[in-house]
């Protein structure tokens, strides 16, 4: 197969698996922060058997490290907020909520990188509003808080994302990974004492059917897609990249409504602030790579 087709179809993949892992967190029966806790372990130990580890960790410095464990530490309460969302509302409301992470990230990204400000992307940002404001008029008030808790959850999504293409550089993406997948696990670990003081009944143990759906969820939804997105990504434009991830929260409001049968308990309002967005969202990569020809060739005439 040529290499860009073949580069499609397993960027494909890896972005239906990803809106896959939202169905997976609202059928697995622990808690977001168990089973979080339980992601990172499974994918950190399947890196060990993919990286050479000693000599991987020997290329990074100290400082690098420490970088990518803040970065880590920031992926972990990324993916707890995200379950958590799904905990408190459902799959479809926590996927649109993550579709406004690239307008966190045109807001954030010059702040942190120092980059000039793109105002088509402030004002595509502005108008995922609307669309957000049918979402929330349009569930029930029991499931705002997993609103507001699902925006949190993309709003750290831009920051580690922004974060890692600031310190990636020269890294080998695998170690940076697995850097980042055991500092997860370490900052939940240091958690886990407080929450079963709060809630005694909780339970860290999965059962067999939770334990298989967790090693999906690890080693299909997080390994495996890391790996296929990472190949792709070597053939593929950014153009194109980012406009297939954007197909996320597509396959997994289409996975959530065949497979949970959400669509029972949202209404039609729901769905057109879904439309809105992701009109927005999709127009982003035309609107931005419009802007550049525009720009450059104003440069040229100048």
């Amino acid at each position: 197969m040529e290499p860009t087709k073949r580069a499609y179809l397993e960027l494909h993949i890896a972005v239906f698996l990803w809106g896959f892992t939202a169905i997976l967190g609202d059928v697995i029966q622990l808690s977001a922060l168990a089973l979080v806790w339980w992601r990172v372990l499974i994918t950190s130990f399947s890196l060990i058997f993919i990286i050479r580890l000693g000599k991987a960790m020997k290329k990074l410095t100290r400082r690098s490290i420490l970088q990518f464990a803040f970065v880590g530490s920031l992926t972990g309460l990324h993916w707890l907020t995200f379950f958590g969302a799904i905990k408190l509302s459902n799959a479809s409301i926590t996927l649109v909520c993550m579709a406004t992470c690239s307008f966190f990230t045109a807001i954030i990204e010059p702040l942190i990188i120092r980059t000039r400000v793109k105002w088509i992307e402030i004002l595509l940002g502005f108008l995922v509003i609307p669309g957000m404001a049918l979402v929330v008029e349009s569930v029930d008030v029991s499931m705002h808080a997993g609103i507001w808790v699902g925006l949190t959850s993309a709003l750290l999504a831009a920051v580690f994302s922004i974060l890692n293409k600031k310190w990636i550089q020269n890294a080998e993406p695998f170690s940076i990974t697995f850097i980042e997948m055991t500092s997860a696990w370490v900052l939940l670990s240091l958690v886990m004492p407080f929450y079963f003081q709060m809630e005694p009944n909780a339970s860290l143990i999965p059962s067999l059917q939770d334990l298989a759906l967790l090693l999906v969820l690890a080693l299909l939804c997080t390994t495996l897609t890391w790996v296929l997105s990472l190949r792709a990504l070597k053939h593929l434009t950014a153009f194109a990249s980012t406009l297939t991830v954007n197909l996320e929260p597509v396959y997994g409001i289409f996975l959530a409504w065949i497979i949970l049968k959400e669509n029972k308990e949202l209404s039609p309002g729901f769905y057109w602030g879904v439309v809105l967005i992701m009109v927005v969202v999709f127009s982003y990569p035309f609107l931005n790579r419009l802007s550049v020809k525009i720009s450059r060739r104003n440069g040229q005439n100048a």
